[in-house]
């Protein structure tokens, strides 16, 4: 049902280099908030507030007029895998791997973060202050996220095929059920295409106590969905993706109720939904903040080139697992619907799922018009396709040395990358912004749990300030 030629991860890692793509869940959308390794919740304002904390786009201080064209950035990141084995995963070079090199990937992809993608990007987005009104925000953004975690059958599975040691002496007829072999196991991605509108104010407005609250609502475009979860004793699988991934569905498509969506132009969605976010915002004095938000309380629905399955009987694969490093397509069709697949697929018309909702608490400390210091926990509300893998805590600083300068720094750690050390650089005017960073500095010397991430916005302009 996948052919050979199906660009299930190729279209994911295309995705990040649109100038145009965690889900956000780790929030690359914005050089800003990557150069301070993801905290926002008392730092950003003005548009870049939209999805991290709508209350604070009427903080005192925030532009009057915000905009940006295409604010971008991306991260990719590993707790098992090399520095040097996830290049030749990313060169897709399709040599042959050796039977000793395949035995060493079924032990290193053995880990619930073998491997996590995060891309999004701001096409454009703009902020305006309404006096005695609050402040609007515009915006549309695309987002993508993929995590996979492997157990160690999965694991072997994937690089062993039919000689996986889960295989030995096996009989169709007293097979395990999926989820006996696979606990563990968890294989997502999801591709998202949002247009958002936010709105926030301040609601108590004393000498040195404030209080704003804010709302966000955004419209949603399912790109792509694919959430393969084994987990206590459960197992479900569901897929549906844009014709843009080139899937070959043969037989499936004929099956009464699958809603085929053919190749056409654009990203061709093949689902919708609706999401809010909620945020307060409380500031003491001119130097305490303090930000509480929940975002992507909504839900999605998948209705185009839709496939599910539930807990069954695992099949033993006819094929000797990934052959080569250009593995992708490979490990599609043994764990998505492919003729090789672990699972049988069958066509659905419709799937409601929830969005991978968050909260997320943070304090910040301003201590000069130069220098700011905060520190934000986030964490998940639900373990589905783009959620965060575990709760994020960090603690940044926001430095201008020279008025034409600000400098971002910190330390985090969660949301599935372990240990970062994050760098942003932005040069500044009165009115306008760039900026480029990183979420980890380290990542990209570090041999072991590699992490490759960057941000960059050119064209961000603001005017005047919300008094």
């Amino acid at each position: 049902m996948v052919r050979s030629s199906t660009r299930l991860w190729s279209a994911v890692a295309l995705s990040l280099a649109l100038p145009s793509a965690a889900l956000a869940q780790a929030d690359f959308s914005n050089f800003g908030q990557v150069g301070r390794g993801g905290l926002g919740v008392t730092f950003a304002t003005d548009y870049q507030a939209i999805g991290v904390n709508p209350a604070n786009l009427s903080r005192v201080g925030s532009p009057k007029i915000a905009f940006t064209v295409g604010e971008f950035g991306f991260g990719v990141g590993s707790q098992s895998l090399t520095k040097a084995t996830i290049r030749r995963f990313l060169d897709a070079s399709g040599r042959e791997l050796t039977q000793a090199e395949k035995q060493s990937l079924s032990r290193d992809f053995t880990s619930d973060n073998a491997l996590n993608l995060n891309a999004d990007a701001t096409t454009v987005a703009v902020s305006l202050n309404l006096p005695l009104f609050g402040t609007l925000a515009l915006s549309n953004r695309q987002r993508v996220s993929s995590h996979v975690g492997l157990n160690k059958n999965a694991a072997e599975i994937m690089f062993l095929g039919r000689e996986a040691p889960v295989f030995q002496n096996f009989d169709p007829a007293t097979a395990p059920l999926v989820s006996e072999v696979l606990d563990g196991t968890k294989i997502q991605l999801a591709w998202y295409n949002e247009y958002n509108v936010a709105f926030g104010r301040q609601l108590v407005d004393l000498p040195k106590f404030r209080i704003s609250g804010g709302v966000g609502y955004r419209y949603i475009q399912g790109v792509g969905v694919l959430d393969v979860q084994v987990t206590d004793g459960k197992a479900s699988s569901y897929s549906a993706l844009s014709p843009l991934f080139d899937v070959d569905y043969g037989k499936v498509a004929t099956q009464p109720g699958f809603n085929l969506r053919e190749r056409a132009n654009g990203l061709q969605p093949v689902g919708k939904g609706y999401g809010f976010d909620f945020g307060v915002a409380i500031e003491a004095g001119k130097l305490l903040r303090v930000g509480i938000a929940v975002t992507d309380i909504g839900r999605m629905k998948w209705e185009g080139n839709l496939l599910t399955a539930q807990d069954q009987k695992i099949k033993q694969l006819s094929s000797d697992g990934v052959n080569s490093y250009d593995f992708f397509t490979e490990a599609a069709r043994i764990f998505a619907a492919g003729t090789d697949s672990l699972f049988v697929y069958e066509a659905d018309q419709q799937l409601q799922t929830s969005l991978p909702s968050k909260l997320r608490v943070g304090a910040g400390l301003r201590m000069s018009e130069n220098l700011e210091a905060g520190v934000e926990v986030s964490t998940p509300l639900n373990q589905i396709a783009g959620s965060l893998p575990n709760t994020f805590v960090g603690a940044a600083l926001d430095y201008k040395p020279w008025h034409w300068l600000r400098l971002s720094s910190g330390v985090n750690g969660g949301a599935g990358y372990g240990f970062g050390i994050p760098l942003g650089i932005t040069l500044t005017t009165p009115i306008y912004e760039a900026g480029i960073s990183t979420r980890d500095v380290t990542g990209f010397v570090s041999k072991d749990n590699p992490y490759v991430s960057g941000a960059a916005g050119f064209l961000r302009f603001r005017l005047g300030k919300v008094q």
